[in-house]
């Protein structure tokens, strides 16, 4: 099978939804392949079971635009960005970029929410539904279908709205506790006290480098996002220039740290803000790692993510697929 006909001939479509901090994207795949694409801004307004009223409102819908029958689907794999925290024994999200009442109103989140519910509405909708953190899901993905292929020691990190990273030792993928392993976008790696990161920390990766974090940094400086300053840098702005090479800075001793601490021998990058810049950006975090402490980092790669810009749709997909 591919991600272009995940399903044999005759088995039941499953639901794919990919949660991120900025949009909300719904499939359903079957033996035909991935289809009836819908995306809609996250909701962030309302109840804290805003969220996942979107998404049986968007399963609904996706259903309709494949020519699906709603009743028809056996599973639902939902790729979301966390944290999670589990009530019940079930998952609720406590994601920086949707909770408004992690940060407070300094961070300038519509709610006060410390978690949005998400599990438990779902399943009382579906037969079926398997919720992991969404890099987890990528991490699925491209050693099912991408760059990660036959690597039993690899990581997949997202450079994007927030900072997310999936971890596998030994071919075994690491969940933690409450599914949360991995989060190393809320790790330190350097101080600055201009990084307010909506999980309340100041200065952590995620606060430093993500892409909101760009935007609310050097908004001020005329760089209204990552798409302006690396234009600038492009352009030859220095400063901009400047800016990035620390970005870089700080998302290569993430990584770096990642390849010691687990003795990694590859990590797939992906991502909005990595993506779109992968030319730009690739050998300048490669700098963070090559020639550190050779007998951990000796042979680690890194690579651009082998599904591109879909490993968002296919990681959902990849929790439900057999």
């Amino acid at each position: 099978m591919t991600p272009d006909t995940p399903l044999p001939p005759g088995a039941a479509p499953v639901a794919c939804v990919d949660i991120g901090g900025t949009k909300v994207a719904v499939s359903v795949a079957d033996a035909h392949g991935v289809r009836g694409k819908v995306t809609e801004p996250t909701a962030k307004i309302g109840s804290n079971d805003a969220l996942a009223q979107q998404i049986i409102r968007m399963v609904a819908q996706s259903c309709q635009s494949a020519g699906v029958a709603l009743d028809a689907i056996a599973a639902v794999g939902v790729a979301a960005c966390g944290p999670f925290v589990m009530q019940q024994g079930l998952i609720e999200l406590a994601a920086p970029n949707i909770c408004g009442g992690m940060a407070g109103t300094a961070r300038g989140l519509p709610n006060a929410w410390h978690t949005a519910l998400l599990e438990a509405p779902l399943r009382q909708a579906f037969k079926r539904v398997r919720v992991e953190n969404d890099a987890v899901g990528a991490l699925e993905a491209e050693r099912r279908w991408g760059a990660l292929q036959g690597v039993n020691h690899c990581a997949y990190v997202t450079w994007s709205t927030g900072i997310g990273v999936g971890l596998c030792v030994d071919g075994h993928i690491l969940r933690g506790k409450n599914g949360n392993a991995g989060h190393a976008g809320h790790t330190f790696v350097i101080d600055n006290d201009d990084a307010l990161c909506g999980c309340g920390n100041l200065g952590d990766v995620e606060g430093l480098a993500a892409g909101n974090a760009i935007a609310r940094r050097f908004g001020g400086q005329g760089y209204a996002d990552a798409v302006a300053l690396f234009a600038a840098a492009r352009a030859g702005d220095p400063r901009a220039e400047q800016h990035i090479d620390e970005l870089c800075r700080v998302m290569g001793r993430t990584l770096y740290n990642l390849v010691v601490t687990l003795d990694l021998e590859r990590i797939a990058i992906g991502g909005s803000v990595f993506w779109h810049q992968r030319d730009y950006l690739l050998a300048r975090l490669r700098a963070q790692i090559d020639g550190k402490l050779l007998p951990l980092t000796a042979g680690a790669t890194l690579c651009a993510a082998g599904l591109g810009n879909q490993v968002g749709d296919y990681a959902a997909l990849a929790l439900v697929v057999p």
